[in-house]
């Protein structure tokens, strides 16, 4: 039996392919009950925050059905290693992403190569000054500016189309949009 280490990335853009979905409901309900797993589990002295973020989080908008979620956690201590075990017990597989020089961690559940159709959750974790913290920004945006909300919603469609086996490639060609929406909320911030 293969677990989701064990597949190739063209097995895994196989097997769980880029779907977008219309918006549902459930979805901030599906965060709150795995956020209070997460803090029923995880020691408090290991994150400090955390957050519903990404397109499940923004009312009316379309999505690949994943809850992502932001925590915040302290990197360069024990802390970042000690949180990877009881994540684990929870039911999270453990990477590091890379997005240039900005490494976080990543946490993810749902990706049963055996039945490919379960609810899935992304934790992306970081101190609270890592620049990733900056998509709450973004999520504000889009909940305030609903025609900036349909425009992403559009691009993703086409971008899942594009790249329906390509998961990485999927997310690397959102970034421009992102960057520019988040940007023009840090200019605002500071204005």
């Amino acid at each position: 039996m293969k677990t989701l280490s064990d597949l190739t990335a063209e097995e895994i853009g196989q097997l769980f392919p880029i779907e977008i979905s219309p918006y549902d409901p459930n979805w901030p309900k599906l965060y709150e009950e795995e956020r209070q797993l997460i803090e029923k589990n995880i020691p408090p002295s290991l994150f400090f925050r955390i957050e519903h973020f990404g397109s499940t989080s923004v009312p009316g908008l379309s999505s690949k059905n994943t809850i992502d979620i932001l925590m915040a956690v302290e990197f360069e201590s024990t802390t970042e290693h000690e949180i990877i075990e009881p994540m684990k017990k929870i039911g999270y597989d453990f990477n590091w992403q890379n997005e240039g020089a900005n490494t976080h961690m990543v946490f993810i559940k749902g990706y049963d190569p055996n039945n490919p159709k379960q609810q899935t959750y992304h934790i992306h974790a970081a101190p609270e000054s890592h620049s990733l913290w900056n998509r709450i920004h973004f999520r504000d945006y889009l909940i305030k500016h609903p025609e900036t909300a349909k425009d992403y919603e559009d691009l993703k469609k086409t971008l899942a189309d594009k790249h329906k086996h390509e998961r990485v490639a999927y997310r690397i060609a959102k970034t421009e949009f992102v960057k520019e929406i988040t940007d023009k909320c840090l200019l605002d911030l500071k204005l």
